[in-house]
């Protein structure tokens, strides 16, 4: 007896199980609606309890089903399903239906050990590529890991999960929580680990980190808990690369240090900047080893605010109960005395909070930019107006970002910039839209190309048959040629099979079956053959044809027999 498989929201059937994590199950399925394969994950049941996260979730799966970029999974659809449990409950299950990518986990590739300089180059890149792409339109992915990126066959690097972990994290109320959802702290910032708001440099973090673990074949910090390696995110310095792995180049470790900043505004700003860093390093620029020493004292030194910092990441991070107690408590007189000296701090640091200058770490002749992502460009002009900073308008298309709205500015919010410093702002003018071109009549690879070269993606491809076209020849196209569509839509094509239907002409006259056969509907050559040894009929009917009933390829050449010996009696 076979089961019956499952189909989600009566349109995805799932498959096979390909893969499983700590948050969600992956499986091989059919879209019944498009013909199409793809992978469909499906949320465990214990997130799919909070309503709350149920809402979240949909709402970033339909802000991450918005990006079509080669180095993004794309995300096609999210829902929700009933499930029956033992006990006869039911239960809301979330799903999202992705992308089927073949190839390898990078986390299945470092598992290995370091990889070649070149290729922990091209990997990042990869996914920087899919950050800058994400971050212009405005989705921050907060769980950069090489759990979450493909490498397919080819070498295209794949970002999967855009917005999981927004979901995730903002229906979790501690790190250790978090951690326990998200499975490891080993590509967490150090904003993440003192739960504070995180924007995309928290992502370049992260990348920065994947970066380190390329290069040395392990992580930059490690630890027996998930508290105890966010812990060192907050608090200690990492070592360059070249320290674990002698042969990557000083160039590297200047990038990887940088990357790994403690402070989001000592890292790189924006992806761009991250991947022209990558690039530069294949020019062969490199620092001296005293140059990179330098640059882990500026961005590592000590730093006043640090023991602050550290004991209040070390209280958030406190709810974990791996921290164990391994000794007896103090005497009385020194709790009391520890009390005493506490006091004596809060208060003066309470006195020094009150009574700091708002904006004295800005020089008079510095500004900071301000944040004018998704504002009009007039607000934006007089925003910048008011900190005495020029402006650059450019002009870019988005498929994300409304019509005359920003979508970023150089150099990026939060950036401390001169007084009368021109930041120039992109502005978008909407969807970049492309017009369909011809592929009629082409085949299926020149027809593939035309459409890339358009800036268009093709879809799924149906066959038909049709007298007289090759096997592989465009029939048809959808969208049509001619329509604008916005650049990466998907178009779908009619292909020709290159056969045509054929029946059995043994029985018909040989002047209706000839007619039929090289008519529009079956479009082959006929060749008429004689056969003496048969008595003749008036008229001749065909006695034997040289194809059989079935499909025949286009452009065949059929024989119809006739018998032309003397009639009986």
């Amino acid at each position: 007896m076979t089961t019956e498989p499952r189909v989600l929201s009566g349109r995805y059937r799932v498959d096979d199980l390909i893969g499983r994590g700590g948050m969600a199950s992956v499986y091989r399925g059919f879209d019944l609606t498009l013909g199409r394969t793809v992978a469909i994950k499906i949320l465990k049941r214990e997130l799919a309890d909070d309503t709350g996260f149920r809402t979240r979730f949909r709402l970033e799966a339909q802000a991450a089903s918005r990006m079509a970029n080669p180095t993004i999974v794309r995300v096609y659809d999210a829902g929700e399903d009933d499930e029956t449990d033992a006990s006869g409950a039911v239960h809301t299950v979330p799903y999202i239906v992705m992308e089927l990518v073949q190839g390898r986990l990078l986390k299945d590739i470092v598992a290995e050990g370091p990889v070649p300089e070149a290729d922990a180059v091209r990997y990042v890149d990869g996914i920087l590529e899919a950050l800058e792409y994400s971050h212009r339109a405005g989705v921050v992915h907060r769980d950069i890991k090489p759990g979450n990126v493909m490498v397919t066959p080819s070498g295209q690097v794949k970002v999967m999960d855009f917005g999981i972990a927004r979901a995730v994290s903002d229906s979790s109320s501690t790190v250790a929580e978090t951690t326990t959802i998200l499975g490891t702290a080993a590509y967490f910032s150090p904003e993440q680990a003192k739960g504070e708001t995180v924007d995309a440099r928290t992502d370049l973090y992260s990348a920065g980190v994947v970066l380190f673990e390329l290069l040395t074949g392990r992580a930059p910090f490690r630890g027996d808990s998930p508290v105890a390696v966010a812990y060192q995110h907050v608090s200690e310095a990492p070592v360059a690369p070249s320290e674990i792995a002698p042969e990557v180049s000083r160039a590297l470790d200047a990038i990887v240090l940088r990357a790994l900043a403690k402070d989001p505004y000592q890292r790189f700003q924006t992806a761009a900047q991250f991947r022209e860093a990558l690039a530069e390093t294949q020019a062969g620029a490199a620092p001296s080893k005293r140059q990179v020493t330098a640059l882990s004292s500026e961005l590592y030194g000590a730093n006043p605010r640090q023991a602050a910092e550290t004991a209040r990441s070390l209280r958030q991070l406190s709810t974990d109960t791996t921290m164990a107690r391994t000794q007896s408590g103090p005497p009385a007189a020194w709790i009391w005395t520890g009390l005493a000296v506490l006091a004596v701090v809060i208060i003066s640091l309470f006195f020094w909070i009150v009574t700091i200058q708002p904006g004295s770490d800005v020089p008079s002749t510095s500004r900071i930019v301000p944040d004018v992502v998704g504002s009009t460009f007039e607000s934006a002009e007089r925003a910048l107006a008011e900190e005495d900073l020029g402006v650059v308008r450019r002009s870019e298309a988005s498929d994300i970002v409304p019509d005359g709205s920003v979508i970023r500015t150089t150099p990026g919010a939060g950036t401390s910039v001169n007084v009368g410093q021109d930041i120039t702002v992109y502005v978008s003018t909407g969807a970049e839209t492309v017009s369909v071109p011809p592929v009629e009549g082409l085949s299926t690879d020149d027809a593939r190309a035309a459409l890339e070269s358009a800036g268009l993606q093709i879809g799924q491809i149906s066959a038909r048959s049709v007298p007289g076209l090759a096997e592989g020849q465009v029939i048809s196209s959808s969208p049509v040629a001619g329509d604008e569509v916005i650049v990466g839509s998907v178009v779908n094509l009619v292909t020709a099979t290159g056969r045509v239907a054929l029946k059995n002409y043994v029985g018909f006259t040989l002047e209706s079956a000839t007619a039929e056969i090289e008519g529009p509907d079956v479009a082959l050559t006929v060749e008429q053959i004689e056969d003496p040894n048969c008595p003749a009929t008036e008229p001749p009917t065909v006695s034997q044809q040289s194809l059989p009933p079935g499909e025949a390829p286009v452009g065949s050449t059929i024989s119809l027999t006739y018998c032309t010996g003397p009639a009986s009696g």
